[in-house]
């Protein structure tokens, strides 16, 4: 039997991925180990490997193309093994959506239902009615679009509650919601018999802004714009990713924002001090120093021995408990082209600076060019995002799941201050700590913000 090649999961949250290369060509001969093909992701390109030896035939998995997790893509055979071409049906099924389906055929159980909102929504937010609020995959909607169903009537088995096409398959396979697609009414279905209100699709507005009819998708948003006036650019799949996420983080995590100033006089001269003593290393371009700190690198061991000092703000908020971590894994924002990603630095309270700036500037490099791996940008206890280097003065930056706690930072920059009533110069650096309320309340916040700023301000305290 032929060794098939699936579209392998590399991401945590991945559903499907593009085949950016193929580095075998159909007919070739392949080793197992052999590098045979990259797949491109939201965050990095991965390289995969051949998972035996042969002969690389019947290539499915086009270039370019977004193709399920777990789809076949190609197969291999065995030198010695007689080849059949599969045949144009099992071509198609290859690429299509393996959803509910593990390899070879299985049905999966299904994953347990997110919980329903509840009954009586916050004041002032009205409970969500239409399709636009119901998780579905891009298969699954058209599957209900073509069988007049209601996605909002579903109930989603998939991650996060995400309505699947084996969902679709079950209310299809209703006798009940094969005859309310055809006979709904407005909170009726058939024979009198009422549906909850939160199933009913939603109504325009009656009354839109003034001079702005109401925006229901691209078409609309393009016609307020004169004709030749712009360029449409498709999203790839990082800027899907990260307005996704953004979209969760802003509507689930309840925000709060704590900021003060930080002197940054004493930490300047250390870190001068630190990179005039640092030693010489022998390197392809000639000697060059072993280390060179930025502030930033101080900036995140300083958020790293804040957090060891307030462990309970060292946290991430789940339904059924608080996630207390034993140690303090910094992420640190890095903008690539098309978005940005956020590399960890692990046990950064336990790492030397000098440590932490070599471990920071090798993953930013691979970061830009795409080469991380998962485990180098998942998980992690908190952030820090730097504009400063932009003249920024401050900015409230977005929680990124599972952390429960942010912290922007903007410029170091001369300001006037007072000192036992007299007006002093000092360069002062303006920074916001973004904080999810859930798991960190806000004299918690403050305790962990007073506690970074003590240990920018008196820097030493990083040395030993």
């Amino acid at each position: 039997m032929p060794t098939e090649v699936i579209l392998p999961k590399v991401d945590m949250d991945m559903a499907t991925g593009q085949i950016s290369r193929w580095f075998a060509e159909e007919g070739a001969r392949v080793k197992k180990g052999d590098v045979l093909f990259e797949i491109e992701t939201d965050k990095a390109a991965m390289e995969i490997d051949a998972p035996a030896s042969g002969v690389l035939r019947d290539v499915t998995g086009k270039e370019g193309v977004d193709i399920a997790v777990g789809a076949a893509v190609a197969w291999i055979y065995a030198e010695d093994e007689a080849y059949a071409p599969i045949s144009p049906l099992e071509r198609e099924m290859s690429t299509r959506s393996t959803e509910g389906v593990a390899p070879g055929g299985t049905a999966l159980e299904p994953r347990p239902v997110e919980p329903t909102p509840p009954d009586r929504p916050l004041a002032g937010h009205p409970p969500l009615k239409g399709e636009g609020g119901t998780r579905a995959t891009p298969l699954a909607r058209r599957l209900a679009r073509e069988g007049g169903i209601a996605l909002s009537n579903i109930s989603g088995t998939g991650p996060y509650g995400r309505v699947v096409k084996a969902d679709i398959d079950v209310a299809l396979s209703s006798p009940l919601e094969g005859e309310a697609s055809a006979k709904r009414t407005e909170g009726v279905l058939s024979e009198g018999t009422s549906f909850a209100p939160s199933q009913v699709e939603p109504t325009p507005p009656d009354r839109p802004l003034a001079g702005h009819p109401p925006l229901k998708g691209e078409g609309d948003v393009l016609r307020l714009f004169e004709q030749g006036s712009y360029d449409l650019v498709p999203h790839d799949n990082m800027r899907k990713t990260i307005a996704r996420r953004l979209v969760e983080a802003k509507t689930t995590i309840p925000h709060f924002y704590l900021t003060l100033d930080c002197e940054l006089d004493a930490l300047l001269a250390l870190r001068t001090q630190i990179n005039a003593a640092a030693p010489v290393k022998k390197t392809d371009k000639g000697d060059a120093p072993a280390y060179k700190l930025s502030v930033n690198d101080m900036v995140i061991k300083a958020m790293a021995m804040a957090l060891k000092a307030v462990p309970d703000a060292n946290a991430s908020w789940t339904e059924s408990a608080m996630v207390k971590h034993k140690h303090a894994d910094v992420g640190v924002a890095v903008s690539i082209p098309g978005g940005l990603i956020t590399p960890i630095i692990r046990h950064a309270d336990e790492k030397t600076l000098s440590t932490i700036s070599n471990e920071m500037k090798d993953l930013a490099s691979r970061a830009r060019s795409r080469k991380l791996k998962p485990e180098e940008y998942q998980g992690g206890t908190t952030a820090v995002s730097n504009l400063g280097m932009f003249g920024i003065k401050d900015f409230a930056a977005v929680i990124n799941p599972p952390h429960a706690t942010i912290l922007a930072v903007g410029a170091g920059e001369e300001r006037a201050v007072v000192k036992n009533g007299e007006i002093k110069i000092a360069t002062v650096m303006s920074v916001t700590l973004s904080t999810d309320h859930r798991a960190v309340d806000g004299a918690l916040g403050a305790e962990l913000l007073v506690a970074f700023k003590r240990l920018i301000e008196n820097p030493m305290g990083m040395l030993v």
